[in-house]
């Protein structure tokens, strides 16, 4: 096996995205995504079993079609890498058995990781602007925001040692934007079409709750609240139902563009101010922002105005590498491999609430 530039194929299948990226060290040579988000938009939500049987469908011609991208043969490849967890359990199970398949077939040694620490990973691949290598800086920081997941972590070593920093204690960002979506009538994914319509409203005009910012879960820096770098955004979507009924109750028209707005505004006020108070505080100067909600235009904005006034570097992955996809799985694959970590072989199982503590599963 080349340990120094590793040809790693990962394969991404945690909820309704099928990913296969071919990746070269920390060079990027596919990255081909089919989405079974389509075949939600009727439920309102991921379906776990329409979400399992779309994966079933679209692997083989996924992952086809990224050899042909990456001009590279099944045998060419040194190691596979799969998610193996956190996500749906089904749709997990699809890619794990599809990449033991393939392990098996080729005798390759596979390598089960850790879907959020791989939204890390890809920030590891070469620019692709100037084609350099990326370095992960020391003191590194990762905001993760997507639909299962809202956390603030410290990176020590990408391969061996993740810090959970900080968690939502209910309901995710992304799944905050889905349920209050369906309460607006814009439909689903709530995400892009909040942000959309919100470029036309007035953020100021209600004020709706930043959960567990209250001194009480804040605490101080020398004497922390239990939730100092927890979010909790259940009450902010309970919140954005009770204004919505006030106004139905009253016969007035619902403001969709204003309480939107509003509600993006608390929704990136907390999740910002939170995640730079952390790295402040724990001497933390570069942060990276992954995750589907990365993609949202205020939070990248805000954030990246905070971060900067705190003297924080913020980076933040293209656009098509934040959401799910293998790219980011063959990213720490192949930093697994060239950190010579064991592959795991194929007695594992997936694991739907594996903790981010978790790089990869060992044999």
């Amino acid at each position: 096996m080349n340990r120094s530039q590793p040809l790693v194929l990962g394969i991404e299948s945690s909820c309704d995205e099928t990913g296969v990226g071919v990746v070269s060290g920390t060079t990027l040579l596919a990255n081909t995504v089919s989405s079974s988000m389509d075949e939600h938009v009727r439920f309102g939500g991921v379906i776990p079993e329409i979400a399992s049987r779309a994966h079933l469908d679209a692997f083989v011609p996924t992952l086809e079609q990224a050899l042909a991208d990456a001009g590279v043969a099944l045998a060419d490849v040194d190691a596979i890498a799969v998610t193996s967890g956190p996500g749906l359990a089904g749709a997990l199970m699809v890619g794990v058995c599809a990449a033991k398949a393939l392990a098996v077939a080729t005798g390759k040694p596979l390598y089960a990781i850790n879907h959020l620490v791989a939204h890390v990973g890809v920030g590891l691949l070469d620019d692709r602007a100037t084609g350099r290598p990326q370095q992960l800086p020391e003191n590194l920081g990762a905001l993760l925001v997507s639909g299962g997941h809202t956390e603030i972590l410290r990176i020590n070593s990408i391969t061996s040692d993740v810090e959970l920093l900080g968690s939502t204690i209910d309901d995710a960002a992304g799944e905050a934007y889905d349920k209050v979506a369906r309460i607006l009538g814009l439909g689903y994914p709530g995400g892009p079409a909040i942000d959309k319509v919100a470029r036309t409203g007035n953020p100021k005009a209600i004020r709706f709750p930043r959960g567990l910012s209250q001194p009480k879960y804040m605490g101080t820096a020398e004497e922390p609240g239990k939730h100092r770098y927890d979010w909790s955004f259940s009450g902010l979507k309970t919140a954005v139902a009770r204004c919505v009924e006030q106004f139905e109750a009253r016969g007035e028209e619902i403001p969709v563009a204003d309480i939107a707005a509003a509600f993006q505004e608390a929704v990136v006020d907390v999740i910002s101010s939170k995640a730079v108070l952390a790295c402040k505080e724990q001497g933390i100067k570069d942060v990276l922002l992954g995750g589907g909600v990365a993609a949202n235009s205020r939070l990248r904005e805000l954030t990246g105005q905070r971060c900067a006034s705190a003297g924080i570097r913020l980076h933040v992955p293209p656009l098509d590498l934040c959401t799910d996809n293998g790219a980011m799985v063959a990213a720490l694959g192949a930093q697994l491999v060239m950190a010579g970590a064991e592959p795991s072989g194929i007695g594992f199982a997936p694991d739907s609430s594996m903790p981010v503590t978790s790089v990869s599963l060992p044999a």
